[in-house]
């Protein structure tokens, strides 16, 4: 566990130990509005702003509002649940322009998967305003958001986490504090969603060859799963989202592109090696090409076009 870090911020949070702090959530779509549920749930004082209709997407109970400066004058933690750095940095510069005496919120803890460089930005923003920062993004889909099973990437002050723990508790229980560094939870997602985006993309493949010799796929995940190719893709995606038809795993084409590109870019940027990773950029870029925002577990339909020209 990362060591933590004193300083101003710090002392901030501190200073607000004891009171059950009221929550804010920016961010209610796919995987916000589960988590911001999950916190509803758990009992906090919810606050909640979506630019897509806050009443219609807020959680019962929680209150809804229609800017971040009616959010930032209520609520002493904000998460953040947004589907890119620019919206990240724009909450963060919405959040920080709203003036010190007008604004309750102390921290702030991105979900979202925007890569080091959003986050070091929306950190600086904030940092500049007197507001803790720290990127927690999550992983498990939105199933795993739903049931609070979702891993979460916490990066930023100890004195952060300690104090909000109860808060993301409530979203996941996997928290891993990975890091005092903003970009840091960032980086950690960055290698899962890779990993996870060769599997899939490399599984559906493998069963596309599989199935043209005649083996069932079934079957083929049945040996897969008890051997040395098993993966999230054979032990989750293909049996619960492809062999149903369901197709729900919740995460989009456009997504996992936008999340494999992000780590091509910090890994050119890191100077490490990236000619696997650079092929599954193109693999899903692709994909999303065709298939336009589809859940990404349609890579199998799509893999099974043999005379498909990629």
């Amino acid at each position: 566990m990362a060591g933590e870090q004193d300083g101003a911020r710090e002392h901030d949070v501190a200073g607000a130990a004891g009171a059950t702090p009221v929550v804010g959530f920016v961010g209610l779509g796919n995987m916000g509005r589960p988590m911001a549920d999950r916190v509803a749930a758990a009992g906090f004082e919810l606050i909640g702003y979506d630019r897509a209709g806050s009443a219609e997407r807020c959680p019962e109970g929680a209150r809804p509002v229609s800017g971040l400066d009616e959010l930032a004058a209520g609520a002493e933690l904000v998460l953040v649940s947004v589907p890119d750095g620019a919206a990240s940095v724009a909450v963060a510069a919405g959040l920080a322009g709203v003036p010190a005496d007008q604004r309750r919120v102390l921290a702030v803890v991105d979900l979202s998967t925007i890569g080091p460089a959003a986050a070091a930005e929306a950190a600086a923003v904030l940092g500049g305003a007197g507001i803790a920062y720290a990127d927690g993004p999550v992983s498990g889909g939105t199933s795993g958001a739903r049931a609070g099973t979702v891993s979460l990437m916490f990066s930023g002050p100890g004195e952060v986490l300690n104090r909000y723990r109860p808060v993301l508790a409530a979203i996941s229980s996997n928290v891993f504090h990975v890091g005092d560094r903003p970009g840091q939870g960032q980086a950690m997602k960055l290698v899962n969603n890779v990993l996870s985006a060769t599997a899939l993309a490399a599984t559906a493949e493998a069963l596309a060859f599989g199935r043209s010799q005649g083996l069932d796929l079934a079957l083929m995940l049945d040996v897969l799963n008890v051997s040395s190719g098993r993966s999230s893709a054979t032990d989750d995606k293909f049996p619960n989202r492809v062999v149903t038809g369901t197709y729900d795993a919740g995460f989009t084409t456009t997504l996992m592109a936008k999340d494999v590109s992000l780590m091509a870019a910090e890994a050119a940027r890191a100077g490490t090696r990236r000619e696997l990773i650079e092929a599954v950029v193109a693999r899903w870029r692709a994909v999303d090409d065709d298939l336009a925002g589809a859940d990404f577990t349609r890579i199998w339909p799509w893999t099974l076009g043999a005379d498909h020209p990629r």
